[in-house]
């Protein structure tokens, strides 16, 4: 059972290190994508203009198709 134990303890760490690399960098992703919309929004209207999620779906939904 000590084996297991100095085995495992090590590679728990690797994987939680990992976990919480995976979910910073995608929580800093996400925080620059949000940031990089509002600055098209405000350059694209002159100013901020709140736009629903709905809306804002189907302008990337549009995009997407317009460049496939």
């Amino acid at each position: 059972m000590d084996g297991i134990q100095q085995l495992a303890l090590p590679v728990l760490g690797i994987v939680a290190a990992a976990a919480v690399t995976f979910y910073a960098v995608s929580f800093a992703e996400i925080r620059e994508k949000s940031f990089q919309d509002l600055d098209e929004s405000e350059s694209e209207n002159g100013g901020f203009k709140y736009v629903s999620s709905r809306e804002r779906r189907a302008r990337r939904k549009a995009d997407k198709q317009a460049k496939s």
